[in-house]
């Protein structure tokens, strides 16, 4: 079941926002980020915050929810201008869950519409919806182009049949192509959404899944280590020795095989577990996270970061629905971060990222630790020198490492 909400300030009713949120905006992006919960099965591996029909009952309405949504876009334009943001068009928009596409593409569409009444879109802007592959169709790919949705993710996590049922993943490995090509049909570009290292996986099994990934050419991979999340099902299979554990060395062989496999098939990496054909189909809503842009989350248990005021919705689909419904903002806390706060999770977040972290954004303890970096062989030597902390190959296997070296304190 998803995890709890972190303990914070309480949020004003109003949801009005202190002043810090609107210091500089006018120089940061703005995206916006819609929550959808909603899914047909609960994966074993998931701890995000989603539901299903059974767990839902009759406490919350998947028919009523774009309205219910598009309610907190009302309530998020009043909210920024009233908090004195500078007025900005969206850079980015991703829907994301949950499953997306449970819902009507025409939904989905309403919901975008209300988002671009308020705040309009900048140009090129990216609007990603993550999908599985048998919750779309020719058809409500077509709507959802149609609408001005860009791109779409895919959860493709395997091609091997009895991974996906480890993972409890509902779609057979034949149709991802499908839906891939749908997807180009309409004229959307494609992301595909890989996991390595689940329980019973081989390498073989691992390579399978990049080469019949890449044979589809995508013009975007995700690849994440499964990481087992307390109180999933599949850490209880775990303990219960159902399900071997995972293995650090397992993901640090696959991670390799997965560089390699993209590297042949003209992909290249910008964040640690992120590869894009091009720079232009980088995934620019995720950068925004990364480099600390602003960001407004909609939907139940969304979090929200505007210049350094950080803010998470009400969990369950029904509280959201409810406070929303009478005029209540669903803001359950937040927190607004100090020096030490956003330096520490710049640090954390940008050495992971292709174009490097400046050197001389590091405090002292962290300039120190540059030489033994580069002498270890995870940071390019190169590249320090110039001035930017740009991680090896054999970095990125132990960025977390890297990053408690620059942040010894």
């Amino acid at each position: 079941m998803p995890g709890a909400l972190p303990l914070g300030l309480p949020a004003p009713e109003s949801g009005l926002l202190p002043e810090q949120a609107a210091v500089g905006s006018a120089g940061r992006k703005l995206g916006l980020y819609v929550h959808i919960p909603f899914c047909a099965v609960r994966c074993g591996y998931c701890d995000f915050n989603t539901y299903t029909a059974t767990e839902l009952g009759g406490g919350a309405s998947q028919d009523r929810y774009a309205a219910t949504v598009s309610a907190e876009l009302d309530l998020a334009a009043g909210v920024l201008t009233a908090s004195g943001a500078a007025p900005r068009q969206l850079s980015t928009v991703f829907f994301g869950g949950g499953t997306p596409t449970l819902l009507p593409a025409a939904d989905l569409a309403t919901v975008l519409r209300t988002a671009v009444g308020h705040w309009g879109l900048a140009p090129g802007a990216e609007v990603t919806t993550e999908a599985n592959p048998d919750s779309v169709t020719p058809e409500s790919l077509a709507v959802l182009a149609e609408a001005g949705f860009t791109r779409v993710s895919f959860g493709m996590q395997s091609a091997v049949p009895h991974v996906l049922k480890v993972l409890d993943r509902t779609h057979a490995p034949e149709r991802v192509p499908l839906a891939v090509h749908w997807a180009r049909e309409a004229g959307l570009h494609v992301s595909l959404d890989l996991i390595y290292g689940t329980p019973g996986e081989s390498a073989a099994d691992w390579q399978q899944t990049l080469d019949a990934a890449l044979s589809y050419g995508p013009d975007h991979v995700s690849a994440y280590a499964l990481i087992i999340e307390d109180g999933t099902k599949l850490a209880a299979q775990i303990r219960r020795g159902e399900v071997p554990d995972i293995d650090d060395d397992d993901h640090a062989e696959k991670y390799a095989l997965a560089e390699h496999a993209m590297a042949a098939a003209g992909l290249g990496w910008y964040e640690v577990s992120n590869w894009a054909r091009t720079p232009a189909d980088e995934c620019r809503h995720n950068l925004a996270y990364w480099r600390g842009d602003d960001w407004w989350g909609a939907g139940p248990g969304a979090h929200s970061h505007l210049g350094g005021v950080r803010w998470w919705n009400v969990k369950h689909p029904t509280a959201y629905a409810q406070r929303l419904s009478t005029g209540v903002s669903p803001a359950a806390g937040r927190e607004i971060l100090d020096a030490d706060t956003r330096y520490t999770e710049d640090v954390m977040l940008r050495a992971r990222l292709r174009e490097g972290l400046p050197t001389r954004v590091l405090r002292p303890a962290g300039r120190l630790a540059v030489a033994g970096l580069i002498a270890d062989e995870l940071i390019v030597a190169a590249e320090a020198f110039a001035g930017t902390i740009t991680l090896t190959g054999r970095g990125r296997l132990l960025a977390d490492a890297v990053v408690r070296r620059l942040l010894p304190d």
